[in-house]
């Protein structure tokens, strides 16, 4: 499947418009350093976990001047479950996430980030490049991860591809037997690579332990919502398994919590949304997913309990609550977005709502 170069460019240079944040610092942030008044949490879901973070890097087999790295708790006594991680266009460079990471390998879990290239022929080679850089973490390190507890997670790009990657590992490889999820961001269209189901078929056919999260933000002008709208309707995930997570700006004490495309990140504004909004929720699915605790499915799907829409505050000032629904509609219309859902670049446009 080839994109138009046209269709690449507006890519590439949409990508990088999106970064220019109004408040950006000049250099990458320190991955420790939060910005803005609201801090960590410091106990429960979303707070820092209490390993020392090792990294394992290797060429990447299908980008080989680049390298697949795996980070994973430091001293672990044997495989740990995993989370394949696909990164957004432009995201080549480990730093501009590196406070995910680090959070997944605190927590006691193991984390696989393979970079593609921004500036590709075709979108096969880079859901190629992302399961090649994928399976050989896997089968090279099967003492660090373990293949029967898995999650996908994917963002803009990466969280289209990771449809497609997930249910080939799900029913190819038989991964995450013992529990697998999904937890896809701002997601960009979805295409079946080297698979002789449709996206169609493949959403109707994820193995029945499949949870998920959607998430998409407020201020995102790149990516049509709709997109991950028709993913979540046509999935076959019961509703009491998945949830689709509505973000909304805060300004709180002068300091702007944008909800725009770029989010999450640590290279361009790590703050309490990224702590709060992601890691929290993140946190609470893995444990739900691999552990079965309850007490987390209310946090990470609780279709709208108190305990997972709500935000912190600073001096009596609360960052806007999540909104959570199992029957998501579209806020705007398409022409707002760089990437509407009813682009011929979209193979399932047949869906858009």
């Amino acid at each position: 499947m080839l994109i138009s170069r046209f269709t690449l460019f507006l890519s590439i240079c949409t990508f990088c418009f999106s970064c220019k944040k109004k408040d950006d610092p000049a250099t990458p942030l320190n991955n420790e350093l939060l910005q803005g008044p609201v801090q960590k949490p410091v106990s429960g879901y979303g707070s820092d976990g209490s390993y020392e973070v090792a990294e394992i890097n290797f060429t990447n087999p299908q980008y080989t001047s680049t390298q697949v790295s795996v980070f994973y708790p430091k001293g672990l006594s044997g495989p740990k479950p995993v989370i394949f991680y696909a990164h957004p266009y432009g995201g080549e460079d480990k730093s501009y996430n590196m406070g995910l990471y680090n959070f997944v390998a605190r927590k006691g879990y193991v984390i696989v980030f393979v970079p593609y290239r921004t500036i590709d022929i075709t979108i096969d080679h880079r859901y190629q490049t992302l399961w090649e850089g994928f399976l050989k973490a896997a089968s090279d390190y099967p003492g660090i991860i373990d293949t029967k507890q898995v999650g996908f997670m994917g963002h803009s790009f990466g969280g289209g591809a990771t449809i497609d990657l997930a249910f080939k590992a799900f029913t190819e490889k038989g991964w995450g037997e013992n529990g697998r999820f999904l937890f896809t961001m701002a997601p960009w269209y979805s295409y079946n690579w080297a698979s002789t189901f449709t996206t169609e078929q493949q959403l109707q056919n994820f193995p029945a332990n499949t949870k998920m999260i959607t998430q998409v933000y407020d201020e995102d002008d790149v990516n049509d919502h709709r997109l991950a709208i028709d993913i979540f309707r046509h999935i076959n995930i019961p509703a009491s398994e998945k949830d689709y997570i509505y973000f909304r700006s805060s300004f709180i004490a002068g300091y702007d919590y944008l909800t725009d495309h770029v989010m999450p990140t640590t290279r361009k504004a790590y703050d309490a949304l990224d702590y709060y909004g992601v890691y929290r929720l993140l946190d609470a699915m893995i444990d739900y997913s691999f552990n079965g605790n309850t007490n987390a499915k209310n946090i990470a799907l609780g279709n709208g309990s108190s305990a997972q829409v709500t935000m912190p505050s600073y001096n009596g000032q609360a960052m806007a609550p999540l909104e959570v629904t199992d029957d998501p509609s579209a806020k705007y219309p398409q022409n707002k977005y760089q990437f509407p859902c009813n682009h011929l670049s979209n193979p399932r446009l047949n869906y858009c709502e």
